[in-house]
C-alpha cells in the first residue's frame, strides 16, 4: 500500500471500517455452514470413504470449500457450481449471437445474463450434489439409505450452495472485495495450519528429511513471490491521439498505453485443466465399485495423478484454455480495435481497425507463450512434489494463484477506499476555509 496509507488513515475511514467488519462477519458465518452436517450420514465412516475420495471429487473440491467436504457440511459443494456456471456463460456470451447482444444492452442485459447464471448454478449444483449423494450411499455411510436421503441430501447441498452465492453478493455490494473470491480464499486459507501441522509432523517423525522441509519452505516463499510478479506483469502497447477540436476548445496530441497482462486469464485454465483432468478418477467414485471397467480402469491407469501422460495433458490444456479463454472473454482484440478506432487512437505505425486487430493478436500470442507457460509451471510444480517425493502438503498450483490474485484485488479495493476518503477529508477542509475567509471578508466590510 502507499506510503501515506497509515493505520491513523484506516481508523478514521468510518463506512471502509463498517465494510471491513460487515465482510468479517459473513465470512465467519460462512466458516461456522462449513461445520453444520448434512442429515442422515454415518460421522464414524465419513472421514474413511473422504480419504479414498481424496484423489477425486474431493481433491479438486475441498481446497475450494474450506474442510466442507470432508465434513459433509451444508456447503459441502462450495461456490464451484457458481464459478463453473459464470464461466460456462461468460465462454457462450462470446461465442452466441443473441447472448452478445444481450450484454450490450446495458444493465437489463446484465441482469437476464445473471439471471442465467443462477439457473446453471442449480443445474450443476444439482448434478453434483446427487452424484455426492449416490457416493454416499455407495460407500455405506447412509443411516437409513433411499430416495429420502437423496432428496434430503440434494435439497441441503443445492440450498448451501445457493446461500453461499447470495452471501458472496452481499460481501461484493456492501462489504470490500469480490464476495465470491473471498469465500473461496478463506476456505483455502483455513487449511493451511492444518496442511502445515501435518507436514510439519512429516519431518519429526523422519518421513521427509530436514533438508526436503527446508527446501520445500524456500520453495513456497519464492513461488509466492514469482506468482505476484507474474500476475503484475504488463506489456503496455503506445497509443497516440490525434490533435482535436471539440466545439471551441482545440486539445493537443496526446499519447498513453494499453496495458495487456502477460497471463490476461488469470487462474480460470487451471480450474478448467484440473476439473477435466479430474473427471475420471471422480466418475469411478461415484460409481462406488472396486471393478469399473477395463476402459475406465486404462485411463486411470495412464491418466491419474502423479502419471507422466497428466502431466502432459495438464500442461496442454492449461495452454489450451489460456488461449482459448483470452481470446474469447479476457481479452477480445476486435473489440479493443474498434473502441481505439472509435476514439481515434491508433498505434503509431499500424492502422485502425483491421492491422490493428491483428498487430494486437501478434503481441498477446507472444505474450501468452509467457504466461501459459508461467501456469503450467505453478500448476505441475506441487504435483511433481507430491507424487516424486509423497509430500502431503499441498502448495502451489490454483490454490496460490487465487490466494494471491485476491489478496491483490483487496488491497487495491482497500487503498482506493482510503483514498477517496483522505480526497473527501480535502475537499472537507478547503470548503471549511473558503466559508472562514468569506466571513472574514464580511466582517470588514
Amino acid at each position: 500500500m502507499a506510503a501515506n496509507l497509515d493505520w491513523g488513515t484506516l481508523g478514521k475511514a468510518k463506512e471502509l471500517r463498517q465494510r471491513i467488519i460487515f465482510t468479517v462477519g459473513l465470512l465467519i458465518v460462512y466458516r461456522l455452514g462449513t461445520y453444520i452436517p448434512v442429515p442422515g450420514i454415518d460421522g464414524n465412516a465419513l472421514k474413511d470413504f473422504m480419504d479414498q475420495a481424496a484423489s477425486g471429487i474431493g481433491g479438486i473440491l475441498s481446497m475450494f470449500t474450506g474442510g466442507a467436504l470432508g465434513r459433509m457440511g451444508i456447503f459441502a459443494l462450495g461456490i464451484m457450481p457458481y464459478i463453473s456456471a459464470s464461466i460456462i456463460v461468460q465462454l457462450l456470451t462470446s461465442m452466441v449471437p443473441s447472448l452478445e447482444n444481450l450484454k450490450k444492452e446495458g444493465e437489463a442485459g446484465r441482469k437476464k445474463i445473471n439471471q442465467y447464471t443462477r439457473f446453471g448454478t442449480v443445474a450443476l449444483a444439482l448434478f453434483q450434489a446427487y452424484g455426492l449423494a449416490a457416493s454416499l450411499e455407495a460407500g455405506n455411510l447412509a443411516h437409513d439409505p433411499g430416495w429420502y436421503f437423496r432428496a434430503g441430501v440434494v435439497i441441503t447441498l443445492v440450498g448451501g450452495t445457493m446461500f453461499l452465492m447470495w452471501l458472496g453478493e452481499q460481501i461484493t455490494n456492501r462489504g470490500i472485495g469480490n464476495g465470491i473470491s473471498l469465500i473461496i480464499f478463506v476456505g483455502i486459507v483455513a487449511e493451511i495450519p492444518g496442511a502445515l501441522a501435518q507436514f510439519f509432523a512429516s519431518g519429526r517423525s523422519g518421513a521427509i528429511s530436514p533438508a526436503v522441509t527446508l527446501i520445500v519452505l524456500v520453495m513456497i516463499v519464492a513461488v509466492i513471490a514469482f506468482v505476484v510478479f507474474m500476475e503484475r506483469a504488463l506489456r503496455k502497447v503506445h497509443i497516440q491521439y490525434p490533435r482535436r477540436q471539440q466545439g471551441m476548445k482545440i486539445y493537443d496530441a496526446q499519447s498513453s498505453h494499453l496495458p495487456i497482462k502477460v497471463n490476461p486469464a488469470g487462474v480460470i485454465p487451471a480450474i478448467f485443466a484440473s476439473s477435466l483432468l479430474l473427471l475420471p478418477t471422480t466418475i469411478a467414485t461415484f460409481s462406488g465399485q472396486a471393478d469399473v471397467g477395463p476402459v475406465m480402469s486404462t485411463i486411470l491407469a495412464y491418466f491419474g495423478p502423479g502419471q507422466p501422460l497428466y502431466f502432459v495433458f495438464f500442461t496442454a490444456m492449461i495452454v489450451f484454455f489460456a488461449y482459448f479463454y483470452t481470446a474469447n472473454v479476457a481479452f477480445k482484440t476486435e473489440d479493443v480495435a474498434k473502441n481505439l478506432k472509435n476514439q481515434n487512437g491508433f498505434i503509431p505505425g499500424i492502422r485502425p481497425g483491421k492491422k490493428t486487430e491483428e498487430h494486437l493478436d501478434y503481441i498477446v500470442a507472444r505474450l501468452l507463450v509467457i504466461g501459459s507457460a508461467y501456469l503450467a509451471a505453478v500448476c505441475l510444480l506441487p504435483e511433481i512434489l507430491r507424487s516424486q517425493f509423497a509430500i502431503p502438503f499441498y502448495f502451489g498450483g490454483t490454490s496460490v494463484l487465487i490466494v494471491v490474485s485476491v489478496t491483490m484485488d483487496t488491497i487495491q479495493q482497500v487503498q482506493s477506499h482510503l483514498l477517496a476518503h483522505q480526497y473527501e477529508g480535502l475537499i472537507e477542509k478547503s470548503q471549511l476555509r473558503g466559508r472562514k475567509r468569506s466571513k472574514r471578508g464580511t466582517a470588514r466590510r
